[in-house]
């Protein structure tokens, strides 16, 4: 996918605007890892974006999903995010024309580092640092990044228990200080963001979870009694106390688990 997003790029470029790879995407190119779900960012609006592709629908959020060769990119207009609401959402968003406005409302800095049209890298925050150092890191303050939107707590364990990376010793006292905040959020995003982790690397998950006491701002006091990590149904059928919700499919395995045992 790298080859058909930096023809996009181009794309952009030669309709007079800037445009990056950005995010994820990046973060796994540099470490050698595989990746498909590619954003990219531009000063171009989404009605500047809906011009240069034939298909391209855009949300309130500046966000633009193009279909590219059978492929869905979606690509973000520069923007600065007004206060935040509910520990989770901005109130507004509004769009900026420098890469250097777009980096600060971005949240790790593994995830904030830029690929032009060339490959050539834009590190605003030290992000390939971070990455040579295998450490997570908030871009800024990471009291304010976590008081702006909480399930952040729960993406940044999930990027450090993915990678096998530490988490920077700021970002874990922040953490600690705003793990009530994930009272605020919903049980569905919770629910999505520990499946992930509980999918990539469960024992470190888990232990991240337990060593920040995230456990009862989580509401799953059980977790520490978990003895099987193998699957998704043993480890919720351990910590399951009636707060989360399942699809049918997902409660079966874990009935089907439960009754194993």
């Amino acid at each position: 996918m790298l080859d058909d997003a930096l023809k996009i790029l181009n794309i952009i470029d030669g309709n007079g605007f800037q445009a990056y790879i950005v995010g994820g995407f990046v973060r796994d190119y540099l470490l050698g890892r595989k990746s498909s779900d590619v954003d990219i960012s531009t000063n171009a609006r989404p009605d500047d974006i809906k011009c240069m592709f034939s298909f391209a629908a855009s949300n309130k959020y500046g966000v633009s999903v193009v279909n590219y060769n059978g492929n869905k990119y979606e690509i973000t207009t520069f923007r600065k995010d007004a206060n935040y609401v509910n520990n989770r959402w901005p109130s507004s968003i509004s769009f900026v024309n420098t890469l250097e406005e777009d980096a600060k409302r971005r949240d790790f800095t593994i995830n904030c580092i830029y690929m032009d049209k060339d490959k050539k890298l834009i590190d605003p925050f030290n992000g390939v640092h971070d990455l040579n150092n295998h450490i997570v890191k908030c871009v800024g303050n990471p009291d304010v990044k976590f008081k702006e939107d909480a399930l952040r707590i729960l993406r940044c364990i999930r990027f450090a228990s993915l990678l096998n990376f530490k988490i920077d010793s700021d970002t874990v006292d922040a953490i600690k200080n705003n793990k009530d905040l994930l009272k605020n959020i919903s049980y569905d995003r919770k629910k999505d963001e520990l499946n992930k982790i509980f999918k990539f690397n469960p024992k470190y998950g888990i232990k991240l979870i337990l060593d920040l006491d995230l456990e009862y701002a989580l509401d799953i006091p059980n977790l520490k009694n978990i003895k099987d990590i193998s699957s998704f149904a043993s480890i919720w059928s351990f910590i399951d106390i009636g707060v989360y919700s399942f699809t049918k499919k997902e409660r079966k395995m874990i009935d089907n688990y439960k009754k194993m045992c």
